[in-house]
């Protein structure tokens, strides 16, 4: 993929959306507001390349002397975050439960090492190399965000307010939404994996939990009488775009506590909910492994998973599912 594949489409009055040319794990959507003094950013790429060329094209969007001022981070994944380097001079913005989250996150440097050097023979190796592989992170070290914050931060960008709302732990331990009340947009971080009839997505995948905090998180963006949702990934949603999400994530949790009520360990209730097949125009439906995981956590009242070991088990059901001829999973 060349940075010149993604897409800059501009969604409200001096608001634009950075957004990527497909699907797949780590192409996250980001944002840019415009004034004639500053701008904002809304979530970073992944790596320096990508992050390199956003801030090109933001640049080219901007009035001369006006520069990127704030950068808001949804949540701590590096695919929202890790990019922030190249803008080294500006005030990064995210949540107290976003630092909790960072303690857990592994460093740009450690997920660079773990890509490279797992073994490509095995499920593992062979899933992280197929999804993560094109991205670089050897020389990267994320900044520290200068502003936590809980609960609501208002904040002016040029004429226009911004407002930012913390999460109860959903997506990670610390998301946020934000809210441009007068373009009438909200970017909702990861809350939603978007999907559409013309542009389907992938699952979505969700490490905090559970689902209902989730599903709240959405009618709380709906609650707010916008009109336009940029999620963390996949295309650009109308109001019935939300609302058909929250019905895909009701799906996943019923079907997930009935498993759980019948005894089904976590790995087999997500085998048997990809092959049940209620969705059959998302993408990545290993990824039912992290979210049916998370909510049988929250059932059973166990602590944090282990990412790593996470990963190996999605990484062995996407095996599975190639193998047998199942969804095809797509690359990064």
């Amino acid at each position: 993929m060349t940075t010149t594949d993604w897409n800059v489409r501009a969604i409200g009055k001096d608001l634009h959306a950075w957004l990527p040319p497909r699907r797949g794990w780590g192409l996250a959507n980001c944002g840019l507001l415009v004034s004639p003094r500053t701008a904002l950013w809304i979530d970073t790429p992944y790596d320096p390349v990508l992050a390199g060329e956003f801030l090109d094209r933001s640049r080219a969007l901007l009035p001369d002397g006006a520069g990127i001022d704030r950068v808001v981070v949804t949540h701590a994944n590096g695919d929202h975050y890790w990019g922030a380097g190249v803008v080294p001079d500006a005030e990064l913005i995210a949540t107290r439960g976003a630092r909790e989250q960072m303690c857990f996150e592994p460093s740009p440097p450690q997920q660079h090492a773990l890509v490279t050097g797992s073994d490509p023979d095995t499920p593992l190796g062979a899933y992280l190399r197929r999804h993560f592989g094109g991205f670089d992170w050897s020389r990267t070290e994320p900044l520290r965000p200068h502003t936590y914050f809980t609960g609501e931060l208002e904040l002016s960008v040029g004429d226009y307010p911004v407002q930012v709302s913390s999460l109860p732990p959903a997506h990670t331990e610390g998301d946020l939404v934000v809210h441009l009340p007068v373009q009438r947009v909200v970017f909702t971080g990861d809350i939603v994996f978007a999907s559409t009839p013309g542009q389907p997505g992938d699952h979505a995948v969700h490490w905090a939990g559970p689902l209902g905090n989730v599903i709240a998180a959405c009618e709380q963006v709906l609650d707010t009488g916008a009109e336009t949702f940029v999620p963390g990934h996949g295309p650009v949603l109308d109001r019935a775009g939300v609302r058909q999400h929250i019905a895909y994530l009701e799906h996943v949790r019923a079907r997930a506590h009935a498993l759980h009520g019948a005894g089904v360990p976590a790995v087999e209730a997500a085998r048997r909910v990809i092959a049940e097949g209620a969705h059959p125009e998302l993408e990545l439906p290993e990824r039912l492994v992290v979210t049916i995981g998370t909510e049988y956590r929250h059932l059973d009242g166990t602590g944090r998973a282990d990412i790593l070991q996470v990963m190996a088990e999605v990484a062995q059901v996407a095996h599975e599912l190639e193998a047998g001829g199942g969804t095809a999973t797509e690359g990064s």
